[in-house]
Formats: structure tokens, sequence, C-alpha cells
């Protein structure tokens, strides 16, 4: 068999995996954030923070649950790191230096999962489980639940108060009732295959050289599991899921790649659930889809395209690539995981050809939201919808509608101030690095692939991805200083924003459909969507890629 062909069918059985649990999935979610019961184990965590999960709350008081809990959260895991030596299992390693503490911290509460250490020289089993491996659970729900107060915006009909449910039940019914089960059935499955899941101490083997290598073991499958689920991306090995002891086989690699899509491909269905119109979900969906196929056909072909000697003789551009997933398995990879804010890899994207390269960051300048991360991925898309239901109607000159809401200046500010975040975040944080000089030592590349490497960690960092080109030296005071600004303004700034507009939108009172309102389950509004993301991203980076990845394709 071809490797061509080969990889068709590996994305044919991706996208019929996806589709097979589209719809079970998304309405499950919906019933869990519908319910009105609790279960026991939930009862017993709303009684030990002190919290009525049955009090609706405003949008500014489930805003200050999602502060203070991530606040909390940063806390925690700062000081985790920081006397690990002392706490058990803490394998010989040293303390977390208080630059790279508050980096990670920032990274893996704000769903970045940036990572500046390798993990297997640096976090104990302690570090790995209680502070990364948790924060990989609630940081992914924090994030669905402020999609889920979104949603309830649109689908709430005068709640003149603004109520949009309660932050603590909607982060505990999506830990227990969503992330734990899935997490335990891929964490079992990834050990079936080959992956590890161990406390045990450090290995030293001899090589077939003579020489000594240490072998580090630890809770990775289980860790591998939540991280692609909730779109996290910190790998427990500084190979990520390059590593055989992460992903071991091609069937592991697709399993990973499956489960970093389905919560962001399955929560437009919960959306279309919840606001009562499953056809609106199925508009969002197809744009989401269209921009990830379009993705991973033009990251494919551009590396099996690179010109080269070497990869004319290897049929692709290998450099950088596990043999066992090849071409066509690392670019499905890649496009997946820079477009889901998850941030996993299974190859380098140093060594990606400039154009593909291009293509990763455009996925991560849109804004992640094709599909997007855990929550994130609908919330971004959402917004977008708002934009271009506005474009719409001045188009057409008459006040515009989404899903029976009207869209005024209120709106349509705070749409317009959380798309402007990011890319001030993203343009600001790579010129203050070009400018100061902190960029240009931490390459290893000269030219525009080395003024790529340093956009694309501050494209990763701003837009809470975390994966990195792997040439750029990040562990300095400057960037992890900075990076762990970006990450933690790049999540929690939109979030006020999102909050706000979904307050606005549960007080309105909804206005009944006409003859003029704009059909938004229709495809013409879906490619009105996908345009609208397309210009809006094009014209804002475009002089950026254009210095970059454009620069080292064209040459």
């Amino acid at each position: 068999m071809s490797s061509v062909l080969a990889d068709v069918l590996v994305v044919t059985a991706l996208i019929g995996a996806l589709a097979l649990v589209h719809r079970p999935l998304g309405d499950y979610m919906a019933a869990v954030f519908q319910s009105k019961n609790h279960l026991r184990v939930e009862k017993w965590i709303y009684r030990s923070v002190g919290a009525n999960p049955d009090a609706e709350m405003r949008w500014p008081a489930y805003l200050r649950g999602v502060l203070v809990f991530s606040a909390v959260s940063v806390l925690f895991l700062y000081l985790l790191q920081r006397i690990q030596d002392k706490l058990p299992l803490s394998l010989g390693f040293k303390p977390i230096t208080p630059d790279q503490a508050f980096n990670t911290a920032a990274s893996f509460v704000s769903n970045t999962n940036w990572q500046s250490y390798s993990g297997e020289v640096a976090m104990s089993h302690v570090t790995q489980t209680m502070g990364l491996a948790v924060q990989n659970f609630v940081s992914a729900a924090v994030g669905i639940a402020v999609a889920v107060a979104l949603v309830r915006g649109f689908a709430r009909s005068r709640s003149r108060t603004g109520d949009l449910g309660n932050f603590w039940a909607d982060l505990v019914r999506c830990v227990i009732r969503i992330l734990v089960p899935l997490s335990v059935i891929a964490a079992v499955i990834l050990v079936a295959c080959g992956a590890i899941q161990n406390f045990g101490d450090i290995h030293s083997i001899t090589t077939l050289t003579g020489d000594k290598q240490a072998i580090s073991p630890g809770a990775v499958a289980s860790q591998e599991a939540i991280k692609d689920l909730g779109t996290n991306g910190g790998g427990f090995f500084n190979a990520n899921s390059a590593h055989p002891f992460e992903n071991p086989n091609g069937f592991t690699n697709l399993l990973e790649i499956f489960l970093l899509l389905v919560i962001p491909f399955s929560l437009p269905r919960t959306f279309g659930t919840m606001v009562g119109n499953v056809k609106q979900g199925y508009a969002i969906l197809a744009a989401m889809a269209v921009i990830w196929f379009l993705g991973v056909v033009a990251v494919t072909i551009t590396e099996y395209a690179h010109p080269g000697a070497a990869s004319q003789l290897a049929g692709g551009a290998m450099e950088g690539k596990e043999q066992r997933f090849g071409e066509g398995n690392s670019s499905l990879f890649a496009v997946s995981t820079t477009m889901t804010s998850t941030g996993s890899v299974n190859s380098f994207h140093d060594s990606f050809s400039g154009l593909s390269g291009g293509v990763l960051l455009l996925g991560m300048m849109l804004g992640e939201i094709a599909p997007g991360g855990t929550g994130s991925g609908l919330y971004g898309m959402l917004i977008m919808a708002v934009i271009a239901v506005f474009i719409a109607g001045l188009m057409v000159g008459r006040t515009p509608e989404y899903l029976g809401k009207k869209i005024g200046t209120r709106e349509i500010k705070l749409a317009a101030c959380y798309i402007l975040i990011t890319p001030a975040l993203v343009l600001i944080g790579t010129a203050l690095a070009m400018a100061l000089g902190k960029g240009e030592s931490s390459m290893t590349n000269v030219g525009a692939h080395g003024f790529s490497e340093v956009l694309y960690a501050y494209t990763s960092a701003s837009n809470n991805n975390g994966s990195a080109f792997a040439g750029f030296a990040a562990n300095t005071e400057y960037h992890n200083t900075m990076l762990g600004l970006c990450m933690l303004l790049g999540r929690f700034v939109p979030m006020v924003f999102v909050l706000a507009l979904a307050g606005s939108l549960a007080e309105q009172k909804p206005v009944p459909a006409t003859a003029g309102t704009l059909r938004t389950e229709k495809p013409l509004f879906t490619g009105l969507l996908v345009g609208a993301i397309l210009i809006i991203t094009g014209l804002t980076f475009f002089p950026a890629l254009a210095l970059g990845p454009l620069a080292e394709g064209l040459a």
C-alpha cells in the first residue's frame, strides 16, 4: 500500500470515528450541564469548598469563580514545584527555579502546557501527578464551563439578572462526569498498547555502545490521556508524543489525535442541543471542519513536496519526524494539535518546511477555533459568529440577530475586544523580544526561520497552545516571565469579554425571526463565517507571517 493511500485511510478512519461519537457525546455533555441532580462525590466536593451548586450566578460572580480558582491553582502549582525535593517520590530532582516555576504554573493553569523544561529530568512523581496532571483536568474543565455559560446566554430568554448557571457545579460536573471517565478508558487502552504507567525509580541501563543511559519511569499513560483529551499538551517526556513510552505505535498515534479532537468537535452538538436547534450546531461544526481539513491538506502536500535531494530520497521531509509515523501522520498530528490549543507533538515543527510552518502558525493565529481547545474553541467560534452576523447586518442595513438575540453596540464591542486581545499579545510580545535582543539570542537559526521561532513562541503562548519550534531556547528568565504573562493574559482576559457577552445576551428578550433574518443554520452562513475568520486573521497577521514563514517558504 502506498504511503499516500495509507494517509488517506487514516484521515478517513479519524473522520469516521469523530462522526460516530459526535451526536452521543455532544448530547451527553448537554445533559450533564442541564442536569439538576448532584452525585454523592460532587456533593462532598461542594461541601469541602463551601459552594452552593444550585445558586445561579450573574456573569461577574461566574467570572470571580473562574479567576479565584485559577489564581489559587497557580499559587499551589508554583509552591509544589519549589518544594518538590522535600516531598516523597522526588527522584532526587532539585526545586524548579522561581522564573521557570512561574512559567510552568501559568502554563498548566491556563491550559497552555508550554514547557521550558524536560519533564523526565526535572519534575518529580508528585509534581507530575498532583500538580501537572490535576491541572490538565481542571484547566480543561474551566474552558468548557465558560463555553457552557456563553451557550446559556444564547439559550436563556429574558433573565433580568443575566444568570449563567453556577461555575462550581459546571467545573465539578465536567471533571467527574466527562473528563475522568473518558481519560480512564483512554489510559487503559494506552497501557494495553505499550505506554508505561508506574511510580518506579530511575533506571540506569548499559547501551550497545557501553554507555550508561538513564530511563525515567512515571504515570505516563494517565497523563497522556488527559493531556490530549483536555487539549492540554504537556508531555511527560521532552520528546512529547514522539517518545515511544508516550506514543508507542501507529494505533496509539491515531487514538491520541482522536482524543485531542473529540471534545472540541462534539461541543457544537452540545451547543445546538442546549439552544434547541441542532442545525445551528451543525453550521458551527461545518466551519470548524472546513478550516481543519484545509489545514491538513495544505501541510501534508507541502511536506511531501519539500525540495531537496534528501527529501526526494525519503519520499518527503522526514527531518524531525518519527519513522514509525511518517509524513502523513506527522502532518495530521501537527495540524490537529495547533488548531486545538493542545501543543502535544509527535514531530518537531521546527523541522517542517517554511510554508508548512506558516500553516501551523496560522492555525494558532485563527484563535484555535477549528475546532479549538476544550471549550475555548466553541466560545471563540461563537464570538466569530457574532462578528459574521454583524458584518451581514451591515451589508443589508438592518440590526443583526443571532439565535433570536440582537447584536447591538454593547455586544459587538465585547466581541471586538475579545478578538483584539490575542493579536496584541502576539505582536507586541514578538516585537519586544526582537527589539530587546532577547528573541535573537534564543534563536538557533538565523534569518526568516529564526524570526519564525520567536513568532511561534509568542503565538503559542498567547493562544494557549503550548507547542514550539524546537530550536527556540525558551528557558531564560526573560522568556519564562514574558511567556508566562502572555499565557495568563491570553487565557483569562478574553474570558472576561466572553462572560460579559453571555450576561448581556441572557438579559435580552428573544426577537422572532422574520423574512429578513439571516438563516445562520444554512451553508451560506457557514461560508460567511469561514471567510470572516480568514480575512480578519489574514489582515492582522499577514505582515508578521510575511517576515517569517512566507519569506522562508518562497526563498
